[in-house]
């Protein structure tokens, strides 16, 4: 996997978090905080996690720094904070990505786990798990979205090429 791919994959899933983010703003304050049997809980506690995690995973990969949990729902009480915050780690991330070269993609990052554990990976496969990640966890967060009458719509990635093909970017 080289730099465009990694870019590439980063694109959608901020694509994706936008139209998940869009609809978390059509809930309301109860519905957004309140249990939906997801595996963190509520709508909240889904999103939390997921930049929870790509902010961990930043830390570890950019900077060798092992966080030794996630940033908790408290540090984003409501869905403006977090949309902050995930404006931020954005460009934090795309700064990031944009200083990573072809070999470095393929170089090997040594970190710690929550729990730490020492672990070491390719950093391609660190950042690709990132995006997958994100997935999942937005996944989750869309069945909580559903639920409340407020589904983002599909968040597929052909869709995202295509849209991004009509508007002449591939």
């Amino acid at each position: 996997m080289d730099k465009i791919d990694i870019l590439t994959l980063f694109d959608y899933n901020y694509w994706a978090n936008v139209r998940v983010l869009d609809a978390a703003g059509r809930v309301t304050p109860a519905q957004y905080t309140t249990p939906a049997g997801l595996s963190h809980g509520s709508l909240r506690g889904s999103l939390v996690h997921t930049l929870g995690a790509e902010i961990v995973w930043r830390l570890r990969c950019q900077e060798g720094i092992s966080p030794p949990a996630l940033p908790s729902e408290e540090k984003y009480p409501s869905l403006e904070n977090l949309r902050t915050g995930w404006q931020d780690e954005e460009l934090a991330m795309r700064a990031y990505l944009e200083s990573l070269s072809d070999d470095r993609l393929r170089g090997i990052v040594r970190y710690r786990t929550t729990k730490g554990a020492l672990q070491e990976d390719v950093l391609w496969t660190l950042l690709a798990h990132v995006v997958n990640h994100g997935t999942q966890f937005r996944s989750e967060a869309t069945i909580a979205l559903t639920a409340y009458g407020q589904s983002p719509g599909d968040l597929d990635m052909l869709l995202f090429f295509r849209e991004r093909a009509r508007q002449g970017n591939i």
